[in-house]
């Protein structure tokens, strides 16, 4: 996990603003397995947006801390059932979002 500031994360927050979520947490709950496919999703694109079902029983507050517990994705944003996942990306064909926010101090 990388320890943004609150201006960092602010910036990623903006830029989150018009994502839609690409992954969901349902009743089976969030594993290995499905945080290996968030962070290929995140090794190209840095910054995305996950959702919680309805009916999972795991909360967002929860979620953010399993996720930066076993990975170094940063959860830049908790806002009700939705997280803002942000890792900058190895690969210098990827880069987008992680230019901007080593600027950014």
């Amino acid at each position: 996990m990388q320890n943004l500031t609150g201006k960092q994360k602010r910036y990623l927050r903006s830029q989150a603003n018009g994502l839609t979520p690409i992954f969901s947490v349902g009743k089976g709950g969030a594993n290995q397995e499905w945080l290996a496919e968030v962070k290929k999703a995140l090794a190209k694109r840095e910054l995305i947006k996950v959702n919680l079902q309805q009916g999972s029983d795991w909360s967002a507050k929860d979620l953010a801390a399993f996720i930066e517990e076993e990975s170094t994705v940063t959860v830049a944003q908790v806002i009700g059932k939705t997280l803002v996942l942000y890792e900058p990306a190895t690969d210098a064909k990827y880069v987008k979002y992680s230019v901007e926010v080593e600027k950014i101090r």
